[in-house]
């Protein structure tokens, strides 16, 4: 079992420049991910671009992860499809592959109803004994994973956390409320992601981690330590950067802080396309502010929590 708490970084796919996979960049940043102290990581979602990748990228890229964690960390799959026998599929692959975990998005494309998304996550539960994740994200994926909803997938025992996206803080409350420990949240939302822990939130599922992971960790680890006033500090330095998390392109935007600062290319696969012009200068200089004045950060020399 996956114990979700912490912070799990929503890991970007590397891309070379005539748009083969980059493991060795893919590699490196996942180093440096570990090395600040994430809790484990989710690869093929949207900030991985799985979209655009083919069957057997996606499996490279379960297999190099896998291989490089060496067990010191979950490694979640992303399964987002448009059908439930492809997810089935991809559920069952994933069994003896080393994944230990799921993030389970709803059906693509069709929008479901309440009865048809249940279906959709039980039958997929149903399928694999690994733990699952929901992604409840209605902005994106015009599908709200409501209370009730949930409270009907509690009769699948591997079904036990959800990634809230839905930019309603009070969800984080009213499931816990309802259900108490039964279903572990993890905050999906970059700029409202300290508010999400400080309500009670087990853990972060985290865009900006990928270029700034030291930061991300330290965030969740002082609210933990209940050190508020040093949290305060460092996430408010950092929200200029966490919004870039929620704009139609954060993959290029998250890319290009990556590349600036040591961990990673801004290369993106078609149809996205790399920043130019006013946009690309804009996010620039937001990086660049917020780099010029990077806060020091607490260090910990070994820490459980």
């Amino acid at each position: 079992m996956i114990n979700w708490k912490g912070v799990f970084p929503a890991i970007t796919t590397k891309f070379t420049s005539d748009d083969q996979l980059d493991l060795k960049a893919f590699h490196a940043n996942i180093k440096v991910q570990m090395e600040a102290g994430i809790d484990g990581i989710v690869i093929g979602g949207s900030l991985g671009e799985a979209s655009t990748l083919t069957d057997a990228e996606k499996e490279t890229l379960v297999k190099s992860t896998v291989e490089e964690v060496q067990g010191n960390i979950p490694v979640v799959l992303t399964i987002a499809e448009q059908s439930t026998r492809k997810a089935i599929e991809v559920a069952e692959a994933a069994n003896d592959t080393g994944i230990k975990g799921l993030m389970v998005l709803p059906p693509m494309r069709y929008k479901a109803d309440d009865r048809e998304t249940v279906t959709f996550f039980k039958t997929i539960a149903g399928a694999t004994d690994l733990p699952i994740m929901i992604y409840n994200n209605p902005i994106d994926y015009r599908i709200l994973v409501t209370l009730d909803m949930f409270e009907e997938l509690e009769t699948c025992s591997n079904i036990n956390a959800v990634k809230e996206s839905s930019r309603d803080l009070t969800v984080v409350t009213k499931m816990i409320n309802r259900f108490g420990d039964r279903f572990k949240i993890l905050g999906g939302v970059d700029p409202l992601a300290l508010e999400s822990l400080t309500l009670g939130a087990h853990g972060w599922v985290a865009g900006l981690v990928c270029a700034f992971p030291y930061e991300t960790v330290a965030i969740y680890r002082l609210v933990q330590e209940g050190r508020m006033e040093e949290a305060l500090g460092i996430y408010r330095w950092f929200f200029p950067l966490l919004e870039l998390d929620i704009h139609p392109k954060l993959v290029q935007y998250i890319k290009l802080a990556e590349a600036a600062t040591g961990l990673g290319t801004e290369y993106v696969r078609a149809p996205r396309l790399m920043l130019t012009g006013e946009e690309r200068h804009r996010v620039i200089k937001i990086i660049e502010d917020a780099m010029a004045e990077r806060p020091a950060l607490p260090t910990w020399e070994k820490i459980s929590l």
